[in-house]
């Protein structure tokens, strides 16, 4: 028997797959996939260099750590990851939720939560209790990541004009401009618009993977372009500076090499201050769950491995990472069959820690200012909005209640309070639900039928009763409560249709209840069995 069948019909094997993915995809592993993989790999890593290199910027680092953090993930997802198109690396969102942690407690402290981060992520996802994140609607996710990419462009602003220093939020960057227009640097200026400018032109190329010659330099310029944008800004910096001239701003100095092995730090120092692992847990607040809640909200499914990715890299310098967006969709273009084109990718983040730190240097950062804030304008979802306001108004201020917040009072508060109005808005409609109502004649007889259009929650019992008093008491007529659309009944519901029953009969009218499910009809005999005394002929009526 096969190593592939046994881990099939063993049911110890069957487990060891569910925790390791990588024993179900291997042994069926086709030699002529190999090449599909690698160019797959490739162009990830085309991408995620430069942008490993934005992100570690944006998030207050070394260019260097958020390379760290794309090497180590693209290795340990192929042993855990179970979707071959997902990419794990440093994001945008991630980095602008660890920025105001690294600058004011230092370098530590993004090392350290993206440990605890992936320790509290596989927790969740061994426990399964991703069904929690299912509260977190569409209008808030939407809300949050369109804030944060406003967050993250503006932050660019300065570097995009060569203003020195950096914008802390939103408004912070809007006054800074107007403050410092006299030093606007116009080569800056030029070079971050011409990169924004060229990498939409570049994305619209028209290309495909398995099209002619012209279609598949189209594709392949259209996958890289991020990559191209920074090699041309490098390059022109380097000629500039060869010829005694510095026309731009410069990323700087990086980290020389490949980053030391060793466990996340559990205390730091920072500004001549130590902090103990307890005032370091402390100080992150609401991010420490926040962090892991907007990693797993687009791809729970492989909660765990996102936990482990984390984990792993914390042991060498690894910024926070989750699945990127931009880089899945790069992974998917290239045609990639399994996570074994992850090595390719992170053997070329390898290779370029080791030997091309020196080249960064020259890396211009209105550059990667323009990089960003393009790759921010991708993530404001515009489909969306225009979906959320013409198919439910309530979902798309849902929405701006989640997104204002976001950009103003910071990405925490935010979705903190996009999370609280989504779930009053859902208690609310639970409390109040749709119920049909309609007078007919049944038998010779004048009833009141009243049709619930959903399952009845204990939140909206009292208002039921209420209502149905009310009409009743208005016709004078005896009450029959058509239970067909209801799945479930729960036992406070059946208490206020017992006493509802009492009060009725006061007035010398009844209420009967009829097409019950199994679920409801075992509520009812048990809660309240006379209200299920009617003939049977009577729960057939058109």
């Amino acid at each position: 028997m096969s190593v592939a069948k046994w881990y099939e019909k063993d049911k110890c094997g069957k487990y060891v797959v569910r925790r390791l993915p990588i024993l179900s995809w291997l042994p069926r592993y086709r030699p002529a996939w190999i090449l599909q993989d690698a160019l797959a790999g490739i162009t990830v890593g085309l991408t995620a260099v430069p942008q490993g290199i934005a992100y570690g910027i944006v998030a207050g680092l070394n260019p260097e750590y958020g390379l760290y953090a794309a090497f180590m993930a693209s290795f340990i997802y192929i042993i855990f990851g179970s979707c071959e198109n997902i990419t794990i690396g440093p994001t945008a969102i991630m980095a602008t939720m660890v920025q105001p942690l690294v600058a004011k407690y230092g370098v530590d402290m993004a090392i350290l939560i993206a440990f605890l981060k992936g320790c509290i992520i596989a927790l969740l996802g061994i426990l399964h209790l991703g069904f929690l994140l299912d509260f977190i609607s569409l209008p808030v996710i939407t809300g949050f990541t369109s804030a944060a990419a406003i967050n993250i462009a503006s932050s660019q602003f300065k570097s995009l004009l060569g203003i020195p220093g950096r914008a802390e939020s939103f408004l912070d960057a809007l006054i800074a401009i107007f403050k410092h227009l006299d030093q606007i640097r116009y080569q800056d200026t030029l070079l971050g618009i011409g990169t924004i400018v060229v990498l939409v032109l570049i994305k619209n190329i028209p290309g495909r993977r398995t099209g002619t010659t012209l279609q598949k330099i189209g594709w392949l310029l259209g996958l890289s372009r991020n990559a191209l944008v920074v090699i041309v800004g490098t390059v022109m910096a380097y000629i500039f500076s060869t010829n005694g001239l510095n026309p731009f701003t410069l990323t700087g100095t990086m980290g020389q090499g490949l980053p030391p092995i060793a466990p996340p730090p559990f205390s730091t120092t920072f500004q001549n201050q130590t902090y103990n692992f307890l005032e370091m847990t402390t100080a992150m607040g609401t991010t420490l769950f926040t962090i892991p809640i907007v990693s797993t909200i687009e791809h729970i499914a492989i909660a765990k491995a996102f936990g482990i990715c984390n984990i792993f890299g914390s042991f060498v310098r690894s910024m926070p990472v989750t699945g990127s967006f931009t880089r899945t969709a790069v992974n998917h273009a290239s045609g990639v069959k399994t996570p074994l084109g992850g090595i390719f990718t992170g053997c070329l983040v390898l290779l370029a820690v080791g030997l091309l730190t020196s080249t960064f240097y020259f890396i211009p950062k209105a550059t990667l200012a323009g990089l960003i804030i393009c790759a921010m304008y991708y993530m404001l979802d515009f489909s969306t909005y225009s979906l959320l306001w013409n198919a439910r108004k309530t979902d798309f201020f849902v929405m701006m209640l989640t997104l204002v917040p976001s950009v103003f009072l910071g990405l925490e508060y935010g979705i903190l309070i996009g999370i609280v109005v989504n779930l009053a808005a859902l208690l609310y409609f639970t409390a109040r639900p749709s119920v049909q109502t309609k007078i007919e004649q049944i038998e010779g007889e004048t009833v009141i039928v009243v049709i619930p259009e959903e399952a009845i929650a204990f939140p909206a019992a009292e208002r039921l009763r209420a209502n149905i008093m009310k009409l009743s008491g208005e016709s004078e007529c005896n009450v029959m409560l058509d239970c067909k659309n209801l799945k479930r009944l729960d036992v406070t519901v059946a208490k206020n249709v017992k006493l509802l029953g009492k009060d009725l009969s006061v007035r010398g009218q009844t209420i009967v209840c009829c097409n019950c499910c199994e679920n409801v009809n075992a509520v009812l005999k048990v809660v309240a069995p006379e209200l299920l005394n009617v003939k049977e002929d009577r729960n057939n009526y058109d």
